[in-house]
C-alpha cells in the first residue's frame, strides 16, 4: 500500500547542519510503522533526491536511528547559509517537499 508521509511521521522538519549542511528529520508516530520503512528502505536516497531536484552525490548521510523512531537525512545545502541568494538562513522552511513523499509499505 501507498502512504502519503504525513500520515506515517508525527514530525517532518529542516533545520542548518553547519552553513554548508542541511539536515531533514522524519519522525515516525509509532515503533511498529518505523520498523515496516526501516526493513523496506522505504525512505531512501533515490525517492529523496528527486524532491529536491539534486544528485545522489548531495546527500551525505541518510541513517536510521531507532532511539527516535526516526531518519535523519543531511544534504549539501544548495547555497550556504547567509550567503547572496539564500533565503532561509536557519534551514527551517526545507522540508515541504517531504511532505509530498509518498512511500510504498
Amino acid at each position: 500500500m501507498k502512504y502519503k508521509l504525513t500520515d506515517l511521521a508525527s514530525v517532518i522538519r529542516s533545520k542548518n547542519s553547519g552553513p554548508y549542511e542541511l539536515t531533514f528529520d522524519i519522525i515516525f508516530k509509532n515503533y511498529e510503522t518505523y520498523n515496516k520503512v526501516k526493513d523496506l528502505h522505504a525512505v531512501n536516497e533515490e525517492n529523496f533526491a528527486p524532491l529536491y531536484n539534486i544528485d545522489l552525490s548531495h546527500i551525505i548521510s541518510l541513517v536510521y536511528f531507532d532511539p527516535a523512531k526516526a531518519v535523519k537525512i543531511t544534504i549539501v545545502r544548495p547555497i550556504p547559509s547567509g550567503s547572496l541568494g539564500e533565503t532561509d538562513v536557519y534551514g527551517a522552511q526545507q522540508h515541504a517537499p517531504l511532505m509530498n513523499m509518498v512511500i510504498e509499505l
